[in-house]
């Protein structure tokens, strides 16, 4: 059994509990001068103390692994794509710092997207185009918002599901006991009205119209967010504050996706959601089933079941169209997911499409040997009229593979047989995978082979050592 060092991530859970070495030894059972030396990688972390920290912090003993580092390490490579590709930086460096220095990693991974941007402004001045706008778009700040909280917002879940408990959510009941709390709290009356909008309040007259093109889960879904929003607004403004200016765009987007967050965990309540998933073995079309709500909703929110001592299966979720367009990514897990260069081919969420209405299964393997158990449906929405155009998605739901077996999609796998595994990568321009002939995109760093006299089945072969003096 392999060695486990990790005193970054140790003195991380400590500094944000505010807790002192003392402290944390005493919690532990263990000296403040052994304590220091794990913090310090000079002795490795014992199943022990693992387990003393599963059990009074609620972390994931993965929250420890090596293999955890892999998004970081992702996130790295992209960042510094100039500097690996002039052999600057290799990528075991990377590795060792995203391992041992991951609050440095982060620094770094923030200050390459901030010269990223500021290059491609710069490019864009140059070529006459609009100076000063941003390449990042407040959409992608508010999907990186969730995603550096894992897709979990503890104090939000919380209080919505004491909200749930108190206006009575069951299934079934929803629509009528968010209707009688909007009427009854807040004077809200609901409306029918047909037209291009899904939702819109009226604050002067205290209504609510609802689109009749909604289905049930729909409209569910839009009323819950209404009543996050009339209760609890300042306190999702706050959170929102967390990371944004008050008056910018990304600050209201995400106030709605905070209002969003709080609708999923009131008519999906925490502990009851939990025990129907766990029980159903997270069996996606029964759950839509037992509870009346959408493939995606019931994807989604699975995706952030990481509540402290009842946590679920830690799940990565994608929307994705057919042209490779991630409009959703958040993340309970070390999954990487591309911010360039779009994902890998290979993924089954694309494959999804040839067969909408079928779950897809499929264990992968990203290029570090980490494996996934990923399962991917496509959705189709129409507006309802004849000839009006619909939208199609992918929706996909990934776990580590060593979860994989709590899942109902994992019957009749070997999940201990590594050969059955597709192997994946995070997009072509920052994939490590040389030998893959659907590369769309030259690996970073290294030097291509070109020969006229010779050709190969991978897109872009590259000198090995022998041949690249």
């Amino acid at each position: 059994m392999s060695k486990t060092y990790a005193g970054a991530r140790l003195r991380q859970l400590r500094t944000e509990r505010r807790m002192s070495q003392a402290d944390l030894a005493r919690v532990l059972g263990i000296s403040p001068s052994y304590l220091n030396q794990m913090e310090h990688d000079s002795r490795p972390l014992t199943v022990p103390v693992l387990l003393r920290l599963t059990e009074a912090f609620g972390v994931d003993p993965g929250f420890f692994s090596e293999r955890d580092t892999a998004r970081l390490l992702a996130d790295l490579r992209e960042a510094l794509a100039g500097e690996i590709t002039e052999s600057q930086v290799s990528a075991a460096d990377l590795g060792d710092l995203a391992t041992r220095l991951p609050a440095v990693a982060k620094v770094l991974v923030e200050l390459g997207r901030r010269n990223q941007e500021l290059s491609e402004r710069l490019a864009g001045v140059a070529d006459g185009r609009v100076p000063g706008r941003a390449t990042t778009t407040p959409h992608e700040e508010i999907r990186d918002f969730f995603y550096r909280r894992q897709n979990y917002l503890h104090e939000t879940d919380l209080a919505a599901e004491r909200l749930a408990a108190e206006i009575g959510i069951r299934p079934g009941e929803v629509i009528g006991a968010l209707s009688t709390r909007l009427t009854e709290a807040h004077g809200v009356r609901l409306a029918a009205k047909p037209g291009e909008r899904l939702h819109h309040y009226d604050d002067r007259s205290r209504t609510l119209h609802l689109s009749s093109r909604l289905r049930p889960g729909q409209r569910a879904f839009r009323m819950a967010t209404q009543l996050a929003l009339l209760e609890h607004g300042e306190e999702l403004g706050r959170l929102a504050t967390e990371d944004f200016a008050p008056a910018s765009a990304a600050h209201g987007l995400a106030r709605i996706g905070v209002a969003n967050y709080f609708a999923a965990a009131l008519i999906l309540p925490y502990a009851a959601f939990h025990t129907a998933a766990e029980d159903a073995r997270y069996d996606i079309e029964r759950l839509t089933d037992d509870f009346g709500l959408g493939y995606e909703t019931i994807c989604h929110r699975l995706s952030t079941l990481q509540r402290p001592r009842l946590r679920g299966v830690p799940f990565s979720f994608v929307r994705v169209d057919r042209a490779g367009n991630l409009s959703k990514r958040q993340s309970a897990t070390g999954f990487h997911f591309s911010r360039a260069g779009g994902t890998c081919p290979l993924w089954n969420v694309y494959e999804a499409f040839s067969a909408p209405g079928r779950i897809h299964v499929q264990v992968a393997e990203m290029p570090d040997g980490q494996r996934h158990l990923w399962t991917a449906r496509a959705v189709t929405r129409h507006r309802g009229g004849w000839g009006e155009p619909g939208k199609t998605y992918a929706i996909g739901l990934g776990c580590e593979i060593r979860h994989a077996h709590r899942l109902v999609y994992s019957d009749g796998l070997d999940l201990t047989n590594a050969s059955i595994a597709t192997p994946i990568g995070m997009g072509c321009r920052a994939c490590e995978r040389l030998d893959c002939s659907q590369r769309a995109a030259p690996p970073l760093g290294r030097p291509l082979l070109i020969d006229q006299n010779s050709s190969t089945f991978v897109p872009y072969p590259v000198r090995g050592d022998q041949s690249a003096d």
